[in-house]
């Protein structure tokens, strides 16, 4: 529910961009900041939503594109690729994804749709990680379907994996 309407809104604040006849570093800021209220909205920290409002700047001068250029498209790119920066997770040198370390614990959590696989990619990710000679663990944390503990202790004993 969350998701969707941050979706939702998101989507609004890029679709005010071709309902103005020109766009200028007015109308950037007003979409950058409904864009960042959605974000704000949904938890998301705002140390980060501060980082990306900046990164889309860095990137998008509107009072130096050339006249020619599609300026909405560049916004909408500039953003699109921000939210995958963020999404990414990238590790605090910048140089690909968080990795999980022997030194210590790491939790993950998948979130998903019922029916989408979580329970599988969870298996797969413990065993990649298990073969890497780290240490995984599964817990099982879907309390409202009957099945999800007995799946989760079928595939954890299956892989050699603890589950609690």
């Amino acid at each position: 529910m969350v998701l969707e309407s941050l979706g939702m809104q998101i989507s609004q604040s890029l679709a005010g961009l071709s309902q103005v006849s020109v766009i200028d570093e007015e109308v950037l800021n007003k979409v950058l900041k409904d864009i960042a209220r959605a974000l704000l909205t949904a938890d998301v920290n705002f140390r980060i939503v501060g980082q990306m409002r900046d990164n889309i700047r860095k990137r998008v001068n509107v009072e130096k594109l050339a006249a020619g250029l599609n300026k909405e498209k560049i916004i909408h790119q500039a953003v699109n690729d921000e939210l995958v920066a963020i999404l990414d997770g990238e590790s605090e040198d910048g140089k690909g994804p968080k990795e999980p370390k022997k030194a210590d614990p790491t939790v993950v959590m998948f979130v998903g749709l019922q029916g989408s696989g979580k329970t599988t990619t969870c298996m797969k990710y413990a065993y990649y990680y298990k073969k890497k000679g780290l240490k995984p663990a599964m817990i099982c944390a879907d309390t409202y379907r009957a099945g999800a503990f007995d799946q989760l202790k079928q595939n954890s004993t299956k892989a050699q994996i603890p589950f609690y």
